[in-house]
């Protein structure tokens, strides 16, 4: 769906009342401005962002695969502590 809306003198925009209604704009609500290829892209922000994010990287491989990285690395640590402490160049 288009829209045509005409920028003030003081630079603002009226976002019309059905686009407000659908995205859950409201006032005092936040949007972000992007300057893309084809013109201006207005987005909503959410209102609680750590809210609205909670939970995005649950279950994303990439999370998965650095904690089996870090569990690993900490295997090697604890291996080399043994040995060093085996060699006595660390306190048992």
């Amino acid at each position: 769906m288009s829209y045509i809306a005409t920028v003030s003198q003081k630079g603002w925009v009226v976002i019309p009342k059905e686009l407000r209604a659908k995205l859950k704009i409201r006032p005092g609500s936040k949007v972000l401005l992007v300057e893309g290829e084809e013109g201006l892209v207005i987005t909503p922000l959410p209102e609680d962002p750590i809210a609205a994010f909670r939970g995005m990287l649950k279950g994303f491989p990439l999370v998965e695969e650095l904690l089996e990285a870090r569990k690993e690395e900490a295997a090697r640590e604890e291996l080399r502590a043994g040995q060093l402490r085996g060699a006595g160049v660390l306190p048992g």
